[in-house]
């Protein structure tokens, strides 16, 4: 049922798709950046697709790979009505790393946008609150990142003393 999601997008955006798969259950479609929350309106109100689930969304460095663009950063979707999954990806940019969020057509990205925001450095244009949500505001970098340093050393935070704690 889900290549028919595939062949829907393709249909309906014929501009925006970049490569498509369906292999093993696991139904990909690429798409171009500027197409991104006209294709999510798209699958999540259409009803042959129902998309209303957001499961992830998470970023893919390539740098290791020497592959071009360097980051894409992955939508991981489930209807719950019609049982499918897809897997929207998007191509970004080292330089141009931003995407718009999708938080104002599902909610529950919210935490995930955040978190890619701070492992990658990927910024959601139009995310309300995108701030770091795992490590603290002076945390310098982004740990997931290929070329983050293995033996880095981050600011000491300023924590107050808690009671019981001997100096």
């Amino acid at each position: 049922m889900s290549v028919k999601v595939i062949e829907k997008i393709k249909e309906k955006f014929p501009a925006a798709v970049i490569e498509s798969h369906s292999q093993c259950g696991d139904d990909t479609v690429v798409v171009r950046r500027e197409f991104l929350v006209e294709i999510a309106k798209f699958l999540k109100d259409d009803p042959e697709c129902d998309f209303r689930m957001p499961l992830d969304v998470t970023c893919v460095d390539y740098l290791k790979m020497n592959r071009a663009p360097r980051f894409e950063v992955v939508y991981h979707l489930r209807s719950l009505s019609l049982k499918q999954r897809i897997r929207i990806k998007v191509p970004v940019e080292e330089s141009d790393a931003v995407v718009p969020s999708l938080y104002k057509i599902w909610r529950g990205v919210d935490w995930f946008e955040r978190e890619t925001y701070d492992m990658f450095g990927i910024k959601f244009s139009g995310h309300p609150n995108l701030k770091r949500i795992l490590l603290y505001e002076e945390f310098n970098g982004h740990p997931l990142r290929k070329d983050y340093p293995q033996r880095g050393y981050q600011p000491l935070l300023n924590m107050p003393k808690l009671r019981g704690d001997k100096v």
